[in-house]
C-alpha cells in the first residue's frame, strides 16, 4: 500500500538530487537506504580507546582562562 507525505520543496529537492546521485531505484529505497546505513555513523570513529584516553588531554580546570 503506497502513502503520501507531505514534505517542504527544498526537502523534495533534496531526495530527488540523492536519488540520482545515488541512482536509486525509487524514494522509498533510498529513504530506507538514509535510515539504516551505517557508514554515515560516528559509531567506533576514535577505535578501541579507553575513556582515559581520549580525555587525557582535556585541560583541567585550573589550565583555564
Amino acid at each position: 500500500m503506497a502513502t503520501t507525505i507531505q514534505i517542504k520543496d527544498e526537502t523534495a529537492e533534496m531526495l530527488k538530487q540523492m536519488k540520482n546521485q545515488t541512482k536509486a531505484d525509487s524514494y522509498d529505497s533510498l529513504i530506507k537506504q538514509l535510515m539504516t546505513d551505517k557508514k554515515k555513523s560516528l559509531y567506533g570513529f576514535l577505535g578501541k580507546m579507553t575513556t582515559k584516553e581520549i580525555l587525557k588531554d582535556l585541560r583541567d580546570k585550573h589550565d583555564r582562562f
